[in-house]
Order: structure tokens, then C-alpha cells, then sequence
């Protein structure tokens, strides 16, 4: 019997590590560091509800960065309407076809369910200023603050710079009050509801109010909505709310979505004219940036 234990016992001991050789290795710790890309078309780039492209196609990308203790950066672009030989209070980017933004933030979760976020974004216009005597960008920077529950989410943003630009020397040049233009492309006369008030000041503190939900409908299909609030501090003929109704779906490994998007923007104020091609063919156009639409888009993330 103590030959049976003792040959036992050895045979287990040398079982013992073969045992262990067997064992899958340990798997890696995952990487607190997350990176993602994503690319894009829509068949108008639509900014808070204006469109940015007059009612163009954009091509649109950018570039994540995301650290697991809810650190974040990111940076994304887009083409824009240059507006060289444009006129009026609506999108015109004179010199510059290229919006770039730059953020980063800090995101958690105090709760379950709660998530919250904080962070700075900047959108630059390279290469383009306004078409006033001083020249002065369309930059503007915004801290914001947002929150997310389950389907809903909330997001305030207030601007630490002039609003993409607007002051007196944007608004007031040479102690003239700019002011939007009529369907025919004609400027307003000066006084009109449709002015921005002589001198009335720099637009720092302007803010941008999101609220918007997602519902799963099934089948992939996701219900979204939006409402917005924009305020332009001093220059209330910029203020509107905004609209957006659609569905989402993932197919075919890109994201589609199809949304209507509306606003009560003052058409005036929102109106560029634009000159294209040369005389004797030269060809004046009046659009309407506010107007609603049906907007299209499809993109890829990796």
C-alpha cells in the first residue's frame, strides 16, 4: 500500500507541470489607448442647420484619440464654400475652402447610465478672413458641456472668442451697419430689422443650446431628433432654432442616415449672393443657406 501512495504521489508531481506547460499563455492586458478614424460624404454640409457647402456636397473625415481614463482628442475637416465673389451676412468664407476643428475633452461616468463630458473645441478657416478692411478670421473657439442618458443626450457650448468672427469691426466697417440682403440679392437699407445695430460690440459669450435623442426602431434602424438653440451675444438678428428629424442604419459596414432639417433663421440674414464665371457669361446666384432640406450621408468608421 505505501509503494501504491508513494507511486501515486510521484506521478502527480511530475503531472503537475506538464499541467501548467499546457495552459494557454496569458492574454495581454488591453491598451488603455484607442484610436479611430472616419471618412465621409453628405450631400450638404449643414453647421447648426446652415448649410456651409450652399447646398453642395461635402467630403468630411477625421481622427480620434481616446485614453481610458476618459481623456480625449480629436480632429476633423471638411470643404466649405470659399465665397471669393460673394456678398451678403450669409456663408461666406472669402479665400478658404477648408473647415479644420480641434478638441479634446474629458468624459465619464459618475453613475451608471449618466455620462457626462466636458471639453474645448476650435474651428479654423485657413487661409480665409472676412472681407472688411481688417481682415479678421472666422475662427472661434467653444468650451462645452455635455450629458447622456441611455437615448437622450444634452450639450451646451459657449463661445470664449468673437462668434466665428462677429464684432464691430465685422458688422460695423468704416461705421456702416452690415446688413442681409433681399431675394433679389440686394443689400437691405440701413435701419432695417434685418441690420446688425451700429457698434454693437463683440459676440464673446455666444451659445449654442443641443438636445437630441436616438431610438432603436429594430431591424438596425435608429430614430433621431434634434432641436437647437442658437444665441449670438449682441447680434439677436443671428438667432434661430433648428430642427432635425431622420433614421440611421448601419449596412454594408458604413453608417447611412436620411434627415430633414428645418430652422425659423431670418432668411435675410442667412442669404449669400454669389458671382461665378466671367463676363459676357457672368452668372449672379441668390441662395438661401437657411433654407430646409433632406439631407443625405454615409460614413465609414475604422
Amino acid at each position: 500500500m505505501k509503494k501504491l501512495l508513494l507511486a501515486s504521489a510521484i506521478a502527480s508531481a511530475l503531472a503537475a507541470p506538464a499541467a501548467v506547460w499546457a495552459q494557454a499563455p496569458a492574454a495581454a492586458p488591453a491598451s488603455p489607448h484607442t484610436f479611430t478614424g472616419n471618412v465621409g460624404f453628405v450631400n450638404d454640409y449643414r453647421f447648426r442647420s446652415i448649410s456651409q457647402t450652399l447646398g453642395k456636397m461635402a467630403l468630411q473625415g477625421g481622427f480620434d484619440y481616446s485614453h481610458s481614463s476618459g481623456l480625449y482628442l480629436g480632429t476633423w475637416a471638411s470643404n466649405v464654400y470659399g465665397g471669393n465673389n460673394a456678398s451678403g451676412l450669409g456663408v461666406n468664407y472669402f479665400n478658404g475652402n477648408l473647415e479644420w476643428d480641434v478638441y479634446g475633452g474629458y468624459k465619464f461616468e459618475p453613475i451608471k447610465d449618466i455620462t457626462l463630458d466636458v471639453g474645448l473645441l476650435t474651428y479654423m478657416y485657413p487661409g480665409a478672413k472676412w472681407a472688411t478692411p481688417t481682415r479678421d478670421k472666422y475662427t472661434n473657439t467653444e468650451i462645452y458641456f455635455g450629458g447622456a442618458w441611455k437615448w437622450f443626450t444634452a450639450k451646451y457650448s459657449h463661445s470664449l472668442t468673437d462668434y466665428f468672427g462677429v464684432n464691430n469691426k465685422t458688422m460695423s466697417p468704416g461705421g456702416v451697419a452690415a446688413c442681409g440682403v433681399d431675394s433679389g440679392g440686394a443689400a437691405l437699407p440701413a435701419g432695417s430689422a434685418d441690420c446688425a445695430r451700429l457698434n454693437a460690440g463683440d459676440s464673446k459669450g455666444s451659445s449654442y443650446l443641443d438636445l437630441g435623442a436616438t431610438v432603436e426602431l429594430g431591424s438596425g434602424f435608429n430614430l433621431v431628433g434634434h432641436i437647437g438653440k442658437l444665441s449670438v451675444k449682441n447680434y439677436g438678428l443671428f438667432d434661430y432654432t433648428d430642427y432635425k428629424l431622420g433614421v440611421t442604419k448601419d449596412w454594408l459596414g458604413l453608417s447611412w442616415g436620411l434627415s430633414y432639417i428645418t430652422n425659423n433663421a431670418k432668411t435675410n440674414v442667412y442669404r449669400t449672393v454669389k458671382t461665378e464665371g466671367a463676363a459676357p457669361g457672368l452668372n449672379t446666384a441668390v441662395y438661401d443657406a437657411r433654407q430646409s432640406t433632406v439631407l443625405l450621408s454615409v460614413m465609414k468608421t475604422f
